[in-house]
This record gives structure tokens, C-alpha cells and sequence, in this order.
């Protein structure tokens, strides 16, 4: 191979989503929105026969890609040389196309329906992975673990409760991308600089029928509604709002990530392991979170190509300039791909995560002697009479000796038998393990889960037809 492969293509999006950017989609796109124009005008009167148009749908997927090439080559301009193919085509139909319409109006909403399709594509991914978190958050809802803050040991929480962090912020992400779904609208047919001008002439000035055009034209593509007002371009800023969403999806999936790959070191969690998996090409024992790591530099990515619409938009000049389209070709589609691949991985790495319970078990009896002495002290002062500011010191005392000998000797934390063998505490055996019960440390975190996911499932329900198996991709 002597050419650069993009590996969005090559490793990690599906073949779903490189089809909707695929020059198949987007130049056989073109050609339907030149047969909807010519439609459309027809309908209001201009001059086209129905001949025209069946020739034109005849030769809507036989595009001569060397011939375009050859045109582009001689004319340089894109548009052109895709209408000129077309017409070659079609030389019946040639004299008719593109009446009154501008580049834009196949470039822009050709994007805006490769959005709309992608964005659906997305969504389907995206609910498919809220259903999978559930389950898990479901399952492992009641399993106590150690929580972390500063990823330092902190009070417990369950496995299936930390779950559900990951759950909420994918929720928020649905109801974003939901939003811009439904605020997607097309260009319509608005001239070179927006004003309709040339289909106010192709119409003898009836103003009616060039706004009744716009609508027509959305119509035939399943939007309802077109952009209120624009230059010669929809406003750069809809691109913002699209790659955004992608943005903060990106933004979840890193964060999973980034969990996953410190509980692995941990070795509370690790995600799927093939048996013939290789986790480094020289230390053979490894098991690296090889596909967390993946997504976290895929969202990396998708994060900062974010950064390309929001510049794109900010440095438009007036009613039109084409320093956008180099960018677009390029931002617009490898978000979306990238994206693609991250929900994929995510799916995966969350629908196979491997669970350790009697590691979990174990780190966390390893700190919860420290969180259970304010309780043990509350304890004895209520029901053994104790005095709690000299049971504050004696515990104070205790836990240094404790910390000294694991950080010094490498020993277990043993402060609960220097607290059971201390007689200011007068405790059995049978009281501390009831005071350091696990379950009386994470709060509601149980039913915390239950009653979100009780949420979760009526999204769920209202998405059903979305629900459908993520397409396997490389992971």
C-alpha cells in the first residue's frame, strides 16, 4: 500500500457511518436534490417535462467518477463538474438542471441531510449504549466499593451507583442530540447571496412561489422547515451546534475511560480480554485496558476537532467565503466517524466489563476501619458511656500507629483489633463487625440507582425503535 489510509476508515468506524460520508451518498444526494428543484419548478409552472425528470432519476446512481475527475480538472470547481457529468448523462434533461440554483444549494443541504442521517445513526448507537450501562448499573446496584475523591480513598459507594454517573451524563447527551435533531433545517433554494433573487426572475417576480419553492424542496427530504434567512451558505454556527453534541458525547466516553482504566489498576474491573488477546509485545503477563485507552484518544480527538466549526463559524465574511470548505470536508465527517467508533468501543468495554468482587471486597476492608471510627466512637459514648473526647484521642493514636505500619512495615491496616483490644472501647467482636457493616456506609446509594433507572427505562421505552445492536468495528 503506497498511499495513506485514513484509519477511521481502515480501524475504527463502521460501515453504516463511512457510507453516509461515502462520495456515493453525498454526489448521489446531489443528483436527488437536482431532481427535486426541477420537480418542484415544474409543479410551479416553469417549463420542464416529465420526460426530463424520469431521465434524470434513470441516472441517479451512475455517476462516472473518472469523467468528474476529468471535468474537475479542466473547470476546478466541484459543483460543475458533477452537473456537467450529470448532464452528460442526461442530454435531455441537461438544459434544466440546476435552474437558478447556486453551488450551495447541493453542497449545504446535501451536509445537512448527511447530518440528520449520521446524527440518526448516532443516536441509535447512543441509546443501545444507555441500555447496556443500565443493565450494568441494575446488576451491580447493591455491591458496595470503595469510593474515590482526589483518587484517594473516600466514603464507599456501589459498583452499579458509580455506574450510574456514567448513565447520566449518556442521558444528557440523548436529550442534546435530540435537541439538535430536531432543530436541523435545511438551506432550501435561497440564490447567491440569500435573497432568491434568480428564482424570483425564474417565477415572472411572483414572490409566492420562490418561498413556496423553499418549502417544497424541504419537503421532498423529510424536513419541515428551512433556514429563516441565510447568505449564500446556511449559518456556519448549525455545524458548531451538530459537532458539539459529538463534543459532549466525547466528553462522557473519556470520562468511562478514564474510570475504567484506574480501576484497572486497581484490579477491581478489567474490560474484555480475547484468549488470544496480547496485551505487549515484550511483558506477556500484561492485560492492558488497551480499548479505554483507544477511546480516551479517539474522544481527544473528537474534542478538539470541535474546535474547527467554531472557528469556521466566527471567520465568515459577509454573505459568502470558501475558506470553510476545505475544513468542513474534512471536521464534519471525521467527527461523526470518530464518534461512531467511540459509542462502539464504549458498548463493548461496558457489555463485557469483568467485575472482581472479592478484590473490591478486599480494598475496601482495607480502608474501612478509618471511615467506621467516628461511628465506633458514637457507639461508645451511647451505649458504653464513654467518654468521646478521650475515645477521639485514643482512636487518633491508634490510627497513626496503624498508618505507620503499613506505609513503614508494608502491613495490613490491623486498627480494628488495636480498637477491639483497647478497653476504653469495651467492644466485641460481634459489635464492631456490626458497626463496620459496609451497607451502613453507602447511604442510598441503592435506591438512588432504582429510582433513576426507573427514568432511564421510560427514555428507554420512548426510543425503542432506536434500540438496535451496535455494529461490530475493530476494538
Amino acid at each position: 500500500m503506497d498511499s495513506y489510509v485514513s484509519p477511521f476508515c481502515e480501524r475504527y468506524a463502521s460501515a453504516k457511518m463511512k457510507y453516509i460520508f461515502s462520495p456515493d451518498y453525498k454526489y448521489g444526494t446531489w443528483r436527488k436534490l437536482w431532481i427535486a428543484l426541477a420537480e418542484a419548478e415544474r409543479e410551479l409552472g416553469i417549463n420542464i417535462t416529465e420526460a426530463q425528470i424520469d431521465e434524470m432519476k434513470a441516472h441517479v446512481a451512475d455517476i462516472d467518477y473518472d469523467k468528474e475527475r476529468r471535468y474537475e480538472s479542466r473547470v476546478r470547481h466541484d459543483v460543475m463538474a458533477h452537473l456537467l457529468t450529470f448532464g452528460d448523462a442526461c442530454p435531455n434533461a441537461k438544459p434544466i438542471m440546476h435552474l437558478g440554483a447556486t453551488s450551495c444549494y447541493v453542497g449545504d443541504n446535501t451536509d445537512v441531510i448527511q447530518m440528520r442521517e449520521a446524527l440518526l445513526l448516532v443516536k441509535c448507537r447512543l441509546v443501545s449504549l444507555i441500555k447496556t450501562v443500565r443493565d450494568f448499573a441494575v446488576k451491580y446496584k447493591g455491591m458496595p466499593t470503595l469510593g474515590y475523591t482526589h483518587f484517594q480513598s473516600a466514603q464507599p459507594t456501589t459498583v452499579g451507583k458509580r455506574a450510574a454517573l456514567w448513565l447520566n451524563d449518556l442521558v444528557c447527551d440523548l436529550s442534546n442530540l435530540d435537541f439538535q435533531l430536531s432543530s436541523l433545517a435545511m438551506l432550501g433554494c435561497k440564490g447567491t447571496t440569500g435573497t432568491a433573487a434568480s428564482f424570483l426572475e425564474l417565477f415572472d417576480g411572483d414572490a409566492d412561489k420562490a418561498v413556496k419553492l423553499d418549502k417544497m424542496i424541504a419537503a421532498k427530504f423529510g424536513f419541515d422547515k428551512t433556514v429563516p434567512v441565510s447568505g449564500q451558505t446556511y449559518s456556519r454556527k448549525t455545524d458548531y451546534n451538530v459537532v458539539s453534541v459529538l463534543c459532549q458525547i466525547a466528553q462522557s466516553a473519556h470520562k468511562f475511560s478514564n474510570d475504567i482504566r484506574l480501576l484497572s489498576h486497581e484490579k477491581e474491573v478489567e474490560e474484555p480480554f480475547e484468549s488470544d488477546q496480547i496485551g505487549s509485545s515484550a511483558m506477556a503477563y500484561k492485560r492492558n485496558p488497551m480499548r479505554s485507552e483507544r477511546i480516551a484518544a479517539l474522544c481527544r480527538y473528537v474534542v478538539c476537532d470541535s474546535m474547527n466549526p467554531a472557528l469556521t463559524a466566527s471567520t465568515q465574511w459577509l454573505e459568502r467565503t470558501l475558506d470553510d470548505s476545505a475544513n468542513r470536508r474534512i471536521a464534519l465527517p471525521e467527527a461523526f466517524l470518530a464518534v461512531d467508533a467511540i459509542l462502539t468501543l464504549y458498548n463493548n468495554v461496558i457489555g463485557g466489563l469483568q467485575v472482581y468482587p472479592k478484590i473490591i471486597k478486599k480494598n475496601l476492608d482495607r480502608e474501612l476501619p478509618f471511615m467506621a471510627t467516628e461511628n465506633i466512637m458514637m457507639y461508645c459514648v451511647t451505649n458504653k458511656g464513654a467518654d468521646r473526647q478521650v475515645l477521639h484521642e485514643a482512636i487518633r493514636r491508634h490510627s497513626f500507629a496503624a498508618v505507620k505500619a503499613i506505609k513503614e512495615e508494608g502491613a495490613d491496616n490491623d486498627l480494628a483489633e488495636r480498637i477491639l483490644a483497647d478497653k476504653l472501647f469495651d467492644l466485641t467482636r460481634e459489635e464492631l463487625d456490626k458497626i463496620m457493616d459496609v451497607h451502613a456506609f453507602t447511604g442510598i446509594a441503592e435506591r438512588q440507582v432504582d429510582d433513576f433507572v426507573a427514568d432511564v427505562d421510560k427514555l428507554l421505552k420512548q426510543n425503542k425503535d432506536f434500540l438496535t445492536e451496535a455494529e461490530q468495528v475493530r476494538v
